[in-house]
């Protein structure tokens, strides 16, 4: 990345453009799971504006364009993280770090203690970051998704 991203809270007027990164960054998932239907894609504008109303998520700039986008909400004193989406061109270059940085700062700030997210059991490059990040497997479901938490004391 040339320039340094600039990281700042998702609103809902954000909601088209975290919807295009989204699309683009679970393209490839669809891929590896062969499901062109995953709820990231299939998600409608509407519904992620509705969803952005009340979030403790972020959104990376780079420029004047969003780049990348992570989402969350408290639930007591847990985190629950969700679609952390990176857009093709930026992937590979620290940015979901970055972004999982700063929605487990907001989270702290609102309150929260641990952190929680999941990934697909075939999604070894999130698995990757995840665990780098201090994330540890916390259980697995029937169809293979892995639930991973983190304390943010």
């Amino acid at each position: 990345m040339t320039d340094s991203p600039v990281i700042r809270d998702i609103h809902p007027d954000d909601a088209g453009e975290v919807l295009t990164i989204q699309r683009a960054a679970f393209a490839s998932e669809a891929l590896i799971y062969g499901d062109p239907d995953m709820p990231p894609l299939t998600q409608t504008l509407e519904e992620l504006e509705a969803e952005l109303v009340e979030n403790l998520g972020c959104v990376a700039i780079v420029g004047h364009r969003i780049v990348g986008a992570v989402r969350a909400r408290l639930s007591d004193s847990l985190l629950l993280i969700g679609r952390l989406a990176i857009a093709p061109d930026q992937q590979g270059g620290g940015l979901g770090s970055k972004l999982l940085a700063a929605v487990e700062e907001r989270g702290r700030q609102a309150g929260a203690t641990e952190a929680e997210l999941f990934t697909g059991g075939l999604s070894e490059a999130n698995q990757r970051l995840y665990e780098r990040e201090g994330y540890h497997r916390s259980g697995t479901t029937a169809d293979g998704e892995i639930f991973y938490r983190k304390p943010l004391t």
